[in-house]
């Protein structure tokens, strides 16, 4: 299957800025999206550590657009709080249910969502949030079953293809997954991006190409959107 150089798409940040502002830099894609943990954390003010600079808390983006779905791992109570989607300069929060089109017309759904195994060890309303599974709510801001989606965005994956995956975090029950089941069902798309394991993994299922991005510091956390 070929590849669009001009769209990437990638897996958790983890605010890792440092490293997605110099990969902007080198490749200078026109579009960048990202699938969820993005480390949109607005409250957290970074410190220096030792002789080391605070890592930094916007991204540079020059002329590339970056589109990110949310994660776990996120300020929910500040995504909800937003009064338009742009974030920082050329980075856009793509709520759960929006849909974007890109320029040869395929439709982008972007569900973003996914328990966090590590909620216990959190403290609620500071770096963890009851927001972060999908919700009924959140189903309702669907499009209409008739559009056309081609591809899915989203952090976690559906409990359709969970089984295909492996590691340590899919043995929990994520009502998330479900929610996404219900999405392929109804839209059927050709082409679904993801993250949240930590992992790459790309495969062919139930009419569906199928890619799981690892995270920034692993050499397969992006890749370039296929083609239709």
């Amino acid at each position: 299957m070929k590849t669009s150089d001009d769209i990437i798409i990638i897996g958790d940040v983890h605010r890792d800025f440092g490293i997605l502002n110099a990969f902007i830099n080198k490749h200078r894609p026109k579009m960048i999206i990202s699938c969820g943990d993005f480390g949109y954390w607005p409250r957290i003010k970074e410190k220096s550590k030792g002789n080391r600079p605070p890592k930094p808390l916007t991204v540079k983006t020059g002329d590339t657009k970056v589109y990110f779905c949310d994660g776990n791992h996120e300020d929910h109570w500040s995504l909800n709080q937003l009064e338009n989607n742009e974030v920082y300069p050329n980075v856009f929060y793509m709520k759960r249910g929006s849909v974007f089109t890109l320029d040869d017309g395929r439709n982008v759904l972007f569900m973003g969502g996914a328990q966090s195994i590590d909620r216990d060890m959190r403290l609620e309303g500071f770096d963890w949030f009851p927001e972060e599974e999908i919700s009924w709510k959140d189903m309702e801001n669907l499009p209409d079953p008739n559009t056309k989606i081609d591809i899915v965005i989203s952090h976690t994956c559906p409990s359709d293809i969970i089984s295909q995956i492996g590691g340590y975090n899919t043995t929990v029950e994520d009502w998330s997954r479900k929610a996404l089941s219900h999405i392929r069902q109804l839209y059927l798309p050709d082409l679904w991006y993801f993250g949240h394991f930590h992992m790459f993994k790309t495969f062919y299922a139930l009419n569906c190409r199928w890619t799981v991005l690892n995270m920034t510091r692993a050499s397969d956390w992006w890749i370039k959107l296929h083609n239709a």
